[in-house]
């Protein structure tokens, strides 16, 4: 039988039902996919884990000694109960089998294993019902290599109850034996360089280490080895992209007319975001930039001057936003900064799915034609019936709300676009250099003159109930003075299944934080329906025109409230997060934000820049049951401490970690990272940064780098290509 290599499917390697098993649980497809599943922690025969210390409701693996062992007969029903009672020398957790007398003649006294299982509680007892387990060797034959064995290190894999980590275990073991040699993608002057141990050698002893300190240098080695391959690729998008041809767009009268009718100074970030991109527009090359800037910092009137300076050669622009509100909202900013004359030579467009059958087939047509020289639209500008006459820049708000096809749909409507991808979400640049490698990076980090600023505060309702009284105090103050409020609630109907979960993806869903520890996911308390009711029987909003504002109402229904509120028609719109983005009303002040331990850090943010944008001092408002110590208030009170979205980004990290920041939806290697850090090994991110450059350099094309280029093809795919090419 031939040696396997990392891309054997795995129904090749271990037959199909395994292979079966593996992609259920993991994904999994190749050997390689299997090989990248690394251990979460090693054990040892002679150390036994501290039971007291096992979390409920979570599945767990340990390794514990049999104390006792029993049967009984089940009261009520037919059948038996065995009980094994094992213990970590200190504290003790009971095993459950039901109808299964033979455990009591393998579980004896004095054996050792590792146990696994799902830890629930039981007449304040801890117990596992039904748990895998695999007994350590305690036979004659066994007893002369015990000593040997003593220290071995026992690899503990994430698993899942269906597969547990000690059959983890004997699958890669299986995989292991079988396979061929391997081509080491880290070149040998990478590997001398930094000491690292080949391929093989370090999968080999991050698997089944013969003794503990084997697993540092291994981990390294393949530390590295993700960091080099993630680049590498990264780096060679970008070279891709640089590869092709661009129609050049420079500038003319029309963005020199513009910046003549501006109110104000452009601020000096976005002069300067502005002539980079302005550079770029008249390169060789399609421009692959993002635009990373704070909530009202200016990156609408760079991405318009963008557009622009594309439509004085004839260019079209698209601009895509996630929600029908903000790209009518996108729409009717973008024709008052226009004004009537350029607005009348720009023709800028609406296309989305809530259109008529009517006003869609005339806003297609001027698109196709070119009359429109600026379209803006949701989802429906991805429509295969959606063509463009002259598409030359794709500008994408809020990059994280779309899929890579979705984005790859819309750049293959022109020839080589350019791409303009714009964050009110900034990012740490341990992130921009992981995930956003292959693009040119602006940041805006000044803002405008003129703002008033926020005030933010918490209302901890866990420690003092009181003061939700008092928030809706505060917004009837604010109202009576002229002003307007956003009460924003994270799902529409609080009691209804179907809607208690927040509209929006981004929203983390989080554990029952209030109560402590549990880890029983918990409705939100509130609901646009709950908040609309209390606040129609609350005395102090007796005759403040209300609103209610979610994703489930028609496209016109929330268009004419946003325009009504903007008007100041509405002084108290209630809504779910569809106002997150983009949504400009100077005289709102204030902003509730219920249950706010349910929304991200970034989100937070997002929401509260809503207010305070005009000359209208802004007040928002975190009401939170989430107790003190527990990860949703730390997120609350992290908002609350700042405005700078940067601080709040690199706290972000802190809090949740990478792998939610990076996103599901960024796919492919990006979110494939198995040991890389990108907060703590920045330092290694950059480096091998720099070494992928230096090969790519020479050897653009990877000619000489077989084994690299194969890693890559391995790693990632053509749809993941698609992702680098087009986030």
């Amino acid at each position: 039988m031939p040696a396997f290599t990392l891309a054997t499917r795995l129904d090749g390697a271990l037959g199909a039902k395994a292979a079966k098993a593996l992609l259920r649980a993991f994904g999994m497809l190749t050997v390689g996919d299997l090989l990248e599943h690394y251990p979460r922690r090693y054990a040892r025969r002679g150390e036994l884990t501290q039971i007291s210390t096992l979390p409920l409701g979570e599945p767990v693996t340990i390794v514990a000694e049999v104390r006792r062992a029993s049967e009984r007969r089940m009261r009520g029903r037919a059948g038996s109960l065995v009980e094994v009672v094992i213990s970590d020398g200190n504290g003790e957790l009971t095993l459950t089998f039901f109808n299964q007398r033979w455990r009591i003649d393998q579980l004896t006294p004095g054996r050792r294993g590792v146990f696994a299982g799902k830890v629930s509680e039981y007449r304040g007892t801890l117990q596992l019902a039904h748990p895998d387990y695999e007994l350590f060797e305690d036979t004659a034959t066994a007893l002369m290599t015990a000593e040997a064995k003593a220290n071995l290190p026992i690899p503990i894999y994430p698993a899942t109850s269906a597969l547990a980590s000690w059959k983890i275990t004997q699958l890669i073991a299986m995989v292991l034996d079988g396979l061929g040699e391997l081509d080491d993608p880290l070149p040998v002057e990478v590997r001398e360089d930094r000491r690292l141990l080949d391929i093989r050698t370090a999968l080999e002893r991050v698997h089944r280490p013969d003794f503990i300190e084997q697993v540092g240098p291994a981990v390294e080695t393949l530390r590295w080895h993700e960091a080099f391959v993630l680049q590498a690729a990264l780096l060679q998008q970008r070279q891709f992209v640089r590869a092709m041809s661009a129609t050049p767009r420079p500038a003319g009268e029309i963005l020199t007319r513009f910046d003549a009718s501006l109110p104000f100074e452009r601020t000096p970030d976005q002069v300067l975001v502005g002539d980079e991109i302005a550079r770029d527009l008249i390169g060789s090359w399609p421009m692959n930039r993002l635009v990373q800037g704070e909530v009202g910092s200016g990156k609408t009137l760079v991405a318009l001057r963008a557009m622009l300076q594309v439509a004085q050669s004839g260019g079209q622009a698209a601009l895509i936003a996630p929600t029908e509100v903000l790209a009518g909202q996108h729409l009717r900013s973008i024709a008052r900064m226009l004004g009537p004359d350029l607005a009348a030579q720009i023709f800028p467009t609406l296309l989305t799915g809530q259109l008529t059958a009517a006003e869609r087939k005339r806003a297609a047509l001027r698109v196709a034609s070119g009359q429109s020289l600026i379209v803006v639209g949701t989802h429906a500008l991805l429509s295969p019936s959606t063509t463009f006459a002259d598409l030359a820049l794709v500008v994408i708000d809020e990059q994280h709300r779309f899929g890579v096809e979705q984005r790859e749909a819309l750049r293959a409507k022109g020839t080589s676009p350019h791409a303009l991808v714009l964050t009110a979400t900034p990012i740490p640049r341990t992130v921009a250099m992981t995930v956003f490698g292959d693009l040119d990076v602006s940041t805006i980090r000044t803002m405008p003159t003129g703002r008033a600023g926020i005030e933010s505060f918490v209302a901890p309702l866990a420690e003092r109930p009181a003061w939700f009284a008092r928030v809706w105090d505060r917004v009837a103050e604010e109202v009576a003075q002229g002003r307007q409020a956003f009460v924003v609630c994270p799902a529409i109907d609080a009691a209804d299944p179907a809607t208690a979960v927040s509209e929006d993806p981004d929203v983390p869903e989080p554990l029952g934080e209030a109560a402590g520890e549990d880890a029983t996911p918990r409705r939100p308390r509130w609901g646009v329906v709950q908040v609309d009711e209390l606040l129609a029987a609350h005395e102090k909003f007796t005759g403040l025109r209300r609103a209610v504002l979610h994703g489930r109402l028609p496209a016109e229904e929330k268009d004419a409230i946003m325009q009504a509120f903007a008007r100041g028609d509405i002084d108290v719109l209630i809504a779910t997060t569809v106002i997150e983005v983009g949504v400009d009303v100077p005289n709102a002040s204030t902003m509730v934000i219920l249950d706010a331990d349910r929304f991200g850090v970034s989100q937070l943010h997002q929401l509260r820049g809503r207010v305070g944008r005009g000359s209208v001092p802004g007040l928002c408002l975190l009401v939170t049951e989430s107790h003190s110590g527990t990860t949703g208030r730390a997120r609350v009170e992290a908002v609350a401490a700042t405005l700078d979205g940067f601080a709040l980004a690199e706290a972000d990290l802190d809090l949740r970690g990478e792998g939610d920041v990076l996103g599901a939806a960024q796919s492919g290697v990006r979110s494939s990272l198995r040991l890389l850090r990108v907060v703590k090994d920045a330092d290694l991110i950059g480096e091998a940064r720099s070494a992928a450059e230096k090969i790519l350099i020479g050897d653009p094309a990877l000619l000489q780098h077989r084994a690299l280029a194969a890693e890559i093809d391995r790693r990632v795919t053509s749809g993941d290509r698609a992702a680098l090419a087009k986030n």
